[in-house]
């Protein structure tokens, strides 16, 4: 099997996992300095291999308890998001995502577990978006450096948090600066300007930009670039009318990414 019981916990025998270790694709000593890093205890006596994960343990005195076969007490961690997974979304899903800090050990113990019962794959596509900094230091609870959207909504516009943070390739790391917000506002006003203009230049090359983005690997920041350039050439361009086929094509792409350009800008009122 891939399962066995020691001492009231029940372990997943890594060693029955063939693909094990495909997704992040880490060296053993590395997997075992992240579980040990993040709350694996690789050192506890009773696993068979130090990898080996808990599929169920006993409750301590102040922790939820329910009944099972092999004794009252709580799933492990990993196990918990293959269930609620595969009961929501079935037995495949099309798209998992995380930080990179959950690659391993949290979600390659997801596929072990969930692929042993199924026999079937998981996931089709893995999203794992990189950490962001600040202050020179990666954003988290325990060090209470936290940059809160209901904060940044009392100063900004929702439509320009969105942006700013679109400016970022989701897979890359970045530091958040209160710069960020200026540009996103900046971008929000002169999307907003064009989508008021008549300017009518050929929208088509600037919509195959943005669509090839997207295409590749979500790639927002250059769809960002494509959608500037196409709001500045319908700024820029001198034609008259009230029938622009480029102010269309920049509201559907807008759209597209989130940004609904058929309200005026306000700060707060509208939801992301």
């Amino acid at each position: 099997g891939h399962a066995y019981l020691t001492a009231g916990t029940a372990y997943f025998d890594v060693s029955t996992a063939p693909n094990f270790g495909d997704l992040s694709h880490y060296p053993r000593d590395q997997m075992l300095r992240l579980a040990r890093a993040r709350g694996g205890n690789p050192d506890d006596p009773h696993r068979r291999d130090p990898l080996d994960f808990v599929l169920w343990q006993p409750s301590l005195a102040d922790e939820p308890a329910w009944r099972a076969p092999f004794g009252v007490g709580r799933p492990g961690w990993h196990i918990e998001c293959s269930a609620m997974a595969t009961q929501e979304l079935g037995e495949t899903i099309d798209l998992h995502g995380g930080g990179t800090d959950l690659i391993f050990p949290h979600h390659e113990c997801e596929i072990a577990q969930s692929e042993a019962i199924t026999g079937k794959p998981f996931v089709k596509h893995w999203l794992h978006s990189a950490m962001v900094a600040y202050e020179g230091e990666k954003m988290s609870k325990s060090l209470g450096n936290l940059v809160f959207v209901s904060d940044l909504l009392e100063q900004a516009d929702p439509r320009a948090i969105r942006l700013a943070l679109m400016h970022h390739h989701y897979r890359s790391g970045f530091e958040w600066h209160d710069t960020g917000i200026q540009d996103g506002t900046a971008l929000l006003h002169r999307l907003l300007a064009a989508a008021q203009a008549s300017g009518n230049p050929d929208p088509a090359p600037f919509a195959e930009r943005v669509r090839a983005s997207l295409d590749n690997d979500l790639d927002a920041p250059t769809a960002l670039e494509a959608l500037d350039d196409l709001a500045s050439a319908i700024l820029s361009d001198g034609s008259e009318g009230s029938d622009s086929a480029a102010v269309q094509e920049l509201c559907s792409l807008s759209a597209l990414i989130g940004v609904d350009l058929s309200t005026p800008f306000s700060i707060g009122a509208i939801a992301l």
